[in-house]
């Protein structure tokens, strides 16, 4: 039922002055006053002429409107069916969102802005996000060095492993790429670092000790990031004595003290061993030429065996050396594991050699390996 507040108005009067009903359009993006709201079902009325209602996934959007209206409110949707069953013109703030978001990566495609994104699933190419229906995604060679996945062998499986890791966190972005027509949006993490890189490079020199977080181990060494930043620590950078497998010191995403040793453009040498003093600087009076020692073989090669003598040095016992037999293989002469006594018969510290003999422990000899003895293959880097 209709009440006229003013007696005095004739009909002509109410028709000559009201607005020309318009019959809402699907799509269209329409303004209206919330009438009732709850968690999942907003009730609107559009000017006086329509009823409409949201409800379900058309409630949320990634700004959380719903959250904040009250009723009076003003709130604008978008119609996605004319009628329903009830004949309210059913809405969406959720679509309403989409079209203010993509207006969001416009300005900041154009303006080089850097956003803050969610990520909603990974694959092996990348990651992807999914902002009120507008989906974009970061290629792997677009992401930061923290969240670069560095692998062995570039296994796909362990890639997408990686990745997968990072689906629900937030990441800081810009647009590379935006087109309208296909609703592509291309995002880069390592664009949005640039300049903090730039900034963290341009503070560095040979000889900084500095805190990062290990992004990879590979069989050549270890990938430290720090700043936005990432460098490597060389297989002969990581411990004194002989590493054969860097995974052994370090896992991905252990804190880490480096120093800077090397920085070439953009591509940073780190070291882990000269956070420690180097035990080979008092070598020659640890080990004294001529003094029997003690050790373990710890490994063969096609020259002779190595014996650890303490964690960072290794003291070569070279074919010749191991008995007064002709030696074509270590092996048939000596276990790995087993512990040897041996004399002490040459020291190079600047090499990092030690030249042990078995035949000098057994006859008591006093012998320097010679030059044709001696190889590089025996340094400890």
């Amino acid at each position: 039922m209709f009440k006229i507040v003013d007696d005095s108005l004739s009909m002509e009067d109410l028709l000559e002055h009201s607005v020309e009903f318009q019959k809402p359009e699907r799509g269209s993006l329409v303004s209206g006053r919330v009438v009732s709201v709850s968690k999942n079902r907003l009730v609107v009325d559009l000017d006086g002429v329509a009823v409409g209602i949201v409800k379900g996934r058309e409630t949320h959007d990634s700004a959380g409107t719903i959250n904040d209206l009250k009723e009076g409110d003003e709130v604008k949707t978008v119609i996605i069916e004319e009628e329903d069953d009830d004949g309210m013109v059913v809405l969406s703030l959720k679509k309403a969102s989409q079209a203010t978001t993509w207006t969001r990566f416009e300005t900041a495609y154009k303006d080089g802005e850097v956003i803050e994104v969610a990520i909603s699933e990974a694959n092996k190419g990348g990651l992807l996000i999914d902002v009120d229906g507008i989906k974009g995604f970061i290629p792997v060679s677009q992401l930061a060095p923290a969240h670069y996945p560095r692998v062995e062998n570039a296994n796909a499986s362990e890639i997408l492993n990686r990745l997968q890791r990072l689906v629900g966190i937030k990441l800081f972005v810009k647009i590379i790429n935006l087109d309208a027509s296909t609703g592509k949006v291309i995002l880069s993490e390592k664009a949005a670092l640039l300049d903090q890189a730039k900034a963290s490079l341009g503070k560095l020199n040979p000889g900084d000790r500095v805190m990062g977080r290990v992004s990879g181990v590979v069989k050549f060494g270890i990938f430290v990031t720090f700043n936005g930043l990432e460098g490597l620590v060389h297989i002969s950078e990581i411990a004194w004595g002989h590493v054969s497998n860097p995974h052994q010191y370090a896992k991905v995403g252990n804190e880490v003290e480096v120093e800077i040793i090397g920085i070439e453009g953009e591509k940073l040498s780190l070291s882990m061993k000269r956070l420690i003093p180097d035990p080979w600087s008092v070598i020659e009076e640890k080990y004294p030429i001529n003094t029997k020692v003690k050790g373990v073989i710890n490994r063969f090669s096609p020259f002779g065996a190595f014996v650890q003598l303490e964690n960072d040095i290794n003291g070569l016992i070279h074919l010749s050396e191991i008995s007064d037999q002709k030696v074509d293989d270590p092996s048939a002469f000596l276990d790995v594991g087993q512990e040897v006594e041996a004399v002490v018969i040459n020291i190079d510290r600047n090499e990092h050699r030690i030249g042990l003999s078995l035949k000098a422990a057994k006859n008591g000899a006093k012998k320097k390996v010679t030059e044709a003895e001696e190889t590089p293959e025996t340094s400890e880097e």
